[in-house]
């Protein structure tokens, strides 16, 4: 095994799941699943012994559930990142993990490439969500005026702008390239230089800023 994969920690109570999931990260030579557990009890054994980069657990499983373990986790001071994937798209489910220590909200039918681009980000210290969940984590992180990084948005192109305003969208890397005609690597390049810009360190705090800026323009 390569130094540079990252090692995974999968916890879901379904067993086809758990194995069908394996076989997809493990297509990718990125990432290497160090071991899968049905339960938060044998999760906590296991984080233990394999000491892995991440873990990706399941929300709804007997007896505890997702969040449960997570708080878990954090109450061991394990510090790396947890990605809670689930079919609930509710906010309410949202917010809970969040609140427990989550660094990213996956939803079991975003496409492989998505869910192996959002492990990835997280190892790299983004909070990671569903690009349709990405609108309800604005909503969450909303509050704080933001008439003072409105001058800071004039930083960016007309470019950035455009893609900034496809990010608050939930739009994935790629689908983004499609809407815009550009290549992959092009919407990668630009969203990297719109997170140096405005000194932020995710997409989800991009997309958060391009709301707040809307509303400070407007109350301006």
């Amino acid at each position: 095994m390569s130094e540079a994969q990252i090692r995974v920690l999968l916890v879901d109570d379904h067993t086809l799941f758990r194995k069908g999931l394996a076989e997809l990260l493990e297509q990718r030579g990125e990432i290497s699943v160090a071991g899968m557990a049905a339960n938060g009890d044998a999760a906590l054994v296991m984080l233990d012994e394999l000491q892995p980069d991440v873990v990706i657990t399941d929300l709804n499983m007997p007896p505890q559930g997702g969040i449960a373990l997570l708080r878990r986790i954090r109450a061991q001071d394990w510090r790396g990142p947890v990605l809670i994937l689930t079919v609930s798209d509710a906010e309410e489910d949202l917010a809970n993990a969040m609140r427990a220590g989550a660094q990213g909200y996956l939803l079991k039918d975003m496409e492989p490439d998505d869910v192996v681009d959002a492990v990835q980000r997280a190892v790299r210290g983004e909070t990671v969500v569903a690009p349709t969940m990405t609108m309800k984590l604005v909503r969450l992180l909303q509050g704080g005026p933001a008439a003072e990084k409105v001058d800071v948005f004039k930083q960016l192109t007309a470019r950035e702008k455009e893609i900034l305003e496809f990010l608050t969208q939930g739009l994935s890397n790629k689908a983004i390239a499609r809407s815009l005609d550009i290549s992959h690597d092009t919407v990668k390049l630009h969203v990297r230089h719109i997170l140096s810009k405005l000194n932020l360190t995710s997409r989800v705090e991009a997309a958060v800023f391009a709301v707040e800026h809307k509303t400070a323009k407007r109350e301006q």
